[in-house]
């Protein structure tokens, strides 16, 4: 039925009770990427259902009534869902969005885009192909899946962005005026990458390259961090790494590269497991 969201209901739902720490604006650097990717824009616009899944909100469903306001602004009809593998915090629906019971199966629903953020940084890193498999399998045709992570006031934010075939790209987000240089992302990177900062490592060479571009560019300190970071961003390019240029206008310091930049060692550009792995059961 069109503006309902038909939620299979399942009495064991795929993954662990986590957390569950949210707080509000805490994805906003993330949400304003979502709203002029022209990745994800392009799925949104073209979906025969633009149904969007927010996958293990927390405890709160405040960055969830936000995701569905900020995407509205690119297809005013997408209907948003957020999903909890704890029933507690499952809330009643508000503002156009439902809020029901789910985990990486995403209750039984066939989504366009799922975003799902700061939960698989609180599993093994053995669980995150798994996982990524399963929410795939889930998706709609063309669908996409957003995951990554943040800090607890959202000034550092990481995300993959992944398709059917497996991840595509890495996007770190920063506020420009809290974060000294682009390396203290590494704290904050997805939880397929975040052990994977070490020498030989190609997320190590990124961000060591990012480091000394953003050093050689302190002659610019003056006119602000956001004009001292495009001129890094600048420099890395004229040295080789893929790194998106973005042309419009940014409030957020923007680090954006294929996957394949940073794709752990010894994986190809798209390195996803079986199906069949397994993701830790829910204790809830």
């Amino acid at each position: 039925m069109a503006g309902r969201a038909q939620v299979r209901r399942l009495s064991v739902p795929l993954g662990t009770v986590t957390r569950g720490t949210t707080g509000t604006n805490r994805l906003r650097r993330s949400d304003r990427q979502l709203m002029h990717d022209p990745r994800i824009t392009a799925v949104l616009r073209g979906a025969a259902d633009p149904l969007v899944v927010d996958l293990g909100y927390g405890a709160q469903p405040w960055t969830t009534l936000e995701l569905a306001a900020r995407l509205r602004t690119v297809r005013p009809d997408t209907r948003v869902v957020g999903l909890e593998i704890d029933p507690a915090r499952v809330v009643p629906a508000r503002d156009g969005v439902v809020f029901a019971r789910g985990g990486f199966e995403l209750a039984g629903l066939r989504p366009i885009l799922v975003r799902a953020f700061n939960v698989l940084r609180q599993y093994p890193e053995t669980s995150v192909a798994g996982a990524w498999q399963t929410v795939l399998a889930g998706l709609a045709p063309g669908g996409l899946l957003v995951e990554g992570t943040c800090d607890e006031l959202g000034r550092r934010c990481a995300w993959v962005v992944l398709d059917h075939s497996g991840p595509r790209s890495l996007t770190l987000a920063w506020d420009p005026l809290t974060v000294g240089r682009p390396s203290d992302l590494a704290e904050r990177l997805p939880k397929a990458l975040i052990h994977r900062n070490i020498p030989g490592e190609r997320i190590h060479t990124l961000l060591t390259a990012a480091d000394r571009a953003w050093a050689h560019s302190a002659a610019l300190a003056s006119y602000g961090p956001r004009v001292r970071w495009r001129a890094a961003a600048d420099l890395m390019r004229e040295q080789g790494f893929p790194v998106r240029d973005v042309r419009r206008r940014l409030r957020d310091n923007i680090l954006e590269v294929p996957w394949s930049t940073v794709a752990p060692a010894g994986q190809a550009d798209v390195a996803m497991c079986p199906r069949s792995q397994s993701i830790p059961g829910n204790r809830g």
